[in-house]
């Protein structure tokens, strides 16, 4: 972790099945949205109460964004650290729009309401798996391969990833 990095741990669901992604050069990207509903005890109702969910967008990289497809499904509970990142994009009306993320470290499930068999992962010879370009093409029309690449965005009310 680099200096002025913001460290964050986060409990909650996925609100859909991770997708895999690859770059053009062929490494593997993971995202995935985690809904993360606070819940407090009122003494005077005798009830519990949900406060405000917190949606968070979840990047994950190589053979972790691949680890995370095979294992991780829609509504799972999990428990992921990693960094809170802030990305910026104009929409193709100028204006400036900005959304936070969170480029994870480290994933798994949650065993507070669940129990999970873990299989080690065999080790690959490190070097990225070449994949066809197509592959990439394969990308949410809502989220064109240029933009999930890094490059400038193209505009438009949604975030450029």
């Amino acid at each position: 972790m680099s200096v002025g990095e913001t460290p964050i741990t986060v409990v909650g669901n996925l609100t859909d099945d991770p997708e895999l992604r690859f770059t053009p050069q062929g490494t593997a990207m993971a995202r995935f949205t985690i809904a993360s509903t606070p819940r407090t005890y009122d003494k005077a109702s005798g009830q519990w109460k949900d406060g405000t969910t917190l949606f968070l967008r979840a990047t994950a990289w190589r053979e972790m964004a691949e680890h995370i497809t095979e294992s991780l499904t829609k509504g799972m509970r999990v428990v992921v650290t990693g960094r809170l990142v802030q990305h910026n994009w104009k929409t193709d009306q100028g204006e400036n729009r900005s959304m936070l993320g969170l480029d994870i470290d480290e994933v798994g499930p949650s065993l507070r309401f669940a129990t999970a068999k873990v299989t080690k992962a065999q080790r690959t010879s490190g070097a990225p798996t070449a994949r066809p370009a197509d592959e990439w093409s394969t990308a949410a029309p809502s989220a064109p391969a240029a933009q999930w690449s890094g490059a400038p965005a193209g505009g438009g009310d949604e975030p450029p990833f």
